[in-house]
């Protein structure tokens, strides 16, 4: 355990990078099939299985976490990464090296992708019993409305998290009125999808009685993924049987959006950024 506590960001981005080496030409052809909609792809085992259990062994409690809770969402999340176990913080931007970057580069086909040092909605998410996400679709921009978010890496670390435990992402390529293709949440399990105008997601309502931790990044572009894409908030809509929350989430989703053609960066600083000691 000794030498897993002493794992580096440098560390977790050779392992990583050489996972994504390991599984390329799969993932290639996996995000290559899927990318007229949704493109996504997956790799299981990103790291070995006794780093992945320290990794979620040194998850904050809830009540250490920010309850986000709406129509919209419920969850916990952290982002102020300092203020946890410092091999958090180590993986999360062993995701931004640069080596895994341009791996994901060359797979995805963006030739202009960047981290987000300041983890702009990214950082470390918790799910317990009866949480979930609702369909939507994320914010289209960076924090200060300067780049293009084009990809979303999620990486699942709770041990023994079955297909039957719920609070798998859900995602929508024939849009919300068709079934939704399920990446389940599996322990150890890297999934990356891209988002652009159409790439409507959620997570499912967790059915066990057990947290589905997940540590996230997005990376950013100049560009957006589609020439048809254009600037829009965080837009949620009801599941198909939800038709009253639907109405609701479109009417919330309308005035914000309203709101922002006025105030373009917002009328309050988003929360959901890392402000590291050297900011």
């Amino acid at each position: 355990m000794n030498l897993i506590t002493s794992l580096n960001r440098k560390d977790f981005a050779e392992l990583i990078a050489s996972k994504i080496i390991q599984e390329k030409d799969r993932i290639k052809t996996q995000y290559e099939v899927s990318k007229n909609k949704i493109g996504f792809f997956f790799i299981d085992d990103l790291l070995p299985q006794e780093i992945t259990t320290h990794i979620q062994s040194q998850f904050p409690s809830h009540e250490d976490m920010v309850l986000k809770k709406s129509l919209r969402e419920n969850k916990f999340i952290a982002v102020q990464m300092n203020q946890y176990a410092a091999v958090l913080e180590e993986l999360i931007y062993a995701f931004q090296d640069e080596r895994v970057v341009n791996l994901i580069k060359d797979i995805c086909e963006i030739n202009d992708l960047q981290p987000d040092e300041n983890l702009y909605a990214g950082g470390l998410s918790s799910m317990k019993q009866s949480q979930f996400l609702n369909p939507h679709l994320d914010n289209s921009h960076d924090n200060e409305r300067n780049s293009w978010r084009v990809l979303n890496l999620l990486f699942y670390v709770t041990p023994n998290w079955e297909d039957s435990s719920g609070g798998h992402l859900e995602i929508w390529p024939d849009g919300l009125k068709q079934d939704p293709i399920i990446l389940y949440s599996k322990f150890n399990r890297l999934v990356v999808m891209a988002t652009h105008g159409k790439s409507w997601h959620s997570v499912s309502p967790v059915i066990a009685d057990a947290s589905r931790n997940c540590v996230s990044n997005y990376y950013f572009s100049d560009a957006p993924l589609s020439n048809t894409d254009r600037f829009h908030v965080t837009t949620f809509r009801g599941r198909p049987k939800q038709k009253i929350r639907n109405h609701i989430l479109k009417l919330d989703s309308f005035l914000r959006m309203n709101l922002r053609k006025i105030f373009k960066k917002g009328v309050v600083k988003n929360p959901h950024v890392y402000k590291s000691n050297k900011d």
